[in-house]
């Protein structure tokens, strides 16, 4: 089964074509790094995988469903989405378990009945992703990053099959960043979901991230393994600039703009 197949995806709204000629396939077992910049249409693709707008034509088909054919409701509950603009509509005051617990409903704040077991499953999720000394904490007095484990583990409590992270090291220090960046890779490791990340920055994209796509101007500029086209030749046409990489540890790679010297 194919975790997501678009093909010929064209969005056009007030006669602007905001997104062309979208092909694009994720198989089973694979992790997706998702780079454009501001205007590219990130999150209008991420809108058409997860349901909340249709294309001008072509077909979805995500978690082997496909849209049109099946129940949107039902589709949406087998993909957890974290974006930091969830934050501002969580409660302030509600403990970082609840807001875990939550997920079990795909709701913001919690109305209906839960068992025990269902909150004790929604510590141990914290626990795993996060960490113990969360527990009991208000979410307005998690600092940034704590609050991006929190809304991760609250994805994970639904149990999706993919699972997108839309900048979650957005708003973090470099200290948060790398802890939070870990606490994903562990994630990875131990889960049988697919992930798409979405960043700006190269230096996010993790080796599990196995293939790449790079969206620019609405368009596929590549898309494929991440040895195939994570290159210098490929991203200087991507920024329409010259670049050169700068290692990082763990096999990451910074790309900065090239200068002379």
């Amino acid at each position: 089964m194919d975790i997501l197949k678009f093909e010929d995806i064209q969005l056009i709204r007030k006669e602007t074509v905001l997104l062309q000629d979208i092909n694009w396939q994720i198989c089973k077992n694979q992790h997706w790094a998702l780079l454009g910049l501001n205007g590219a249409g990130k999150t209008l693709l991420l809108q058409l995988i997860n349901g909340m707008i249709w294309p001008t034509s072509g077909k979805r088909q995500v978690l082997g469903q496909v849209y049109g054919k099946t129940s949107v409701p039902d589709l949406q509950r087998r993909i957890g989405w974290v974006s930091s603009t969830l934050q501002e509509k969580i409660p302030a005051k509600q403990a970082a378990e609840l807001v875990v617990l939550s997920g079990k409903f795909a709701s913001i704040g919690i109305y209906e009945d839960y068992q025990e077991k269902d909150l004790n499953q929604a510590k141990d999720i914290l626990c795993s992703t996060g960490d113990s000394s969360l527990i009991g904490k208000a979410f307005q007095q998690l600092s940034q990053g704590e609050r991006q484990l929190v809304l991760i583990s609250r994805a994970l409590m639904a149990n999706p099959e993919l699972l997108i992270l839309d900048e979650p090291c957005n708003g973090l220090d470099l200290f948060a960043r790398e802890e939070l960046l870990s606490r994903i890779n562990e994630m990875a490791s131990n889960q049988s979901l697919t992930l798409i990340y979405v960043t700006h920055h190269t230096e996010e994209i993790l080796p599990i991230f196995d293939h790449l796509m790079m969206l620019k101007n609405g368009k596929i500029h590549a898309a494929g393994k991440r040895q195939q086209i994570f290159n210098e030749k490929t991203l200087s046409a991507f920024y329409e600039k010259p670049v050169a990489f700068y290692p990082m540890s763990s096999h990451r790679l910074a790309v900065l703009p090239k200068t002379s010297r």
